[in-house]
């Protein structure tokens, strides 16, 4: 089977959903996982969690992910993968580099927004530094959005 009639393709889309409410976002950044064979096999049928997970650098300026959770593959032997090890997400130097310099001088985090298949099928993880929210700023935030979605609705009805 080619890679153009691949059945996975664009299909894979884990999304941290408390991300945007918790977090204002300011940049953001795509990373690839280095995965073992049972792991992306776990995430090409969606069995993969995103939600309590974070970013964090080691000694050595690695960026590695932490908390993700991808369930242990159904149809793998001993071999299988553990479910929440800490996963090495690969970038650029350039983009480590002005990551790394933003968490440690702005106070800012590293979190993961979306867990996707891209065309080539291999596995991708939006990432994004994210200054967290305080609860003032949620409510506030509800606010507007309901706001939004009244207006909406008001033109609906003028349409």
């Amino acid at each position: 089977m080619t890679r153009k009639n691949s059945p996975f393709k664009n299909k894979i889309n884990i999304v941290n959903k408390r991300a945007r409410f918790d977090y204002e976002i300011l940049e953001k950044y795509e990373a690839g996982i280095a995965l073992t064979g049972t792991e992306i096999k776990s995430i090409r049928t969606g069995k993969a969690s995103i939600a309590d997970s974070f970013c964090e650098f080691n000694q050595r300026g690695e960026l590695f992910i932490t908390n993700m959770y991808i369930k242990e593959y159904d149809h793998g032997t001993h071999y299988n993968h553990l479910p929440t090890r800490r996963r090495k997400l690969l970038l650029h130097k350039k983009e480590l580099r002005k990551l790394r310099q933003a968490y440690q001088t702005q106070g800012v985090t590293i979190i993961p927004l979306r867990l996707y298949i891209n065309r080539k099928g291999l596995a991708k993880l939006e990432i994004a530094l994210a200054r967290g929210r305080k609860k003032y700023d949620k409510r506030q935030v509800l606010r507007e959005r309901d706001i939004a979605r009244e207006m909406d609705r008001e033109r609906k009805k003028y349409i």
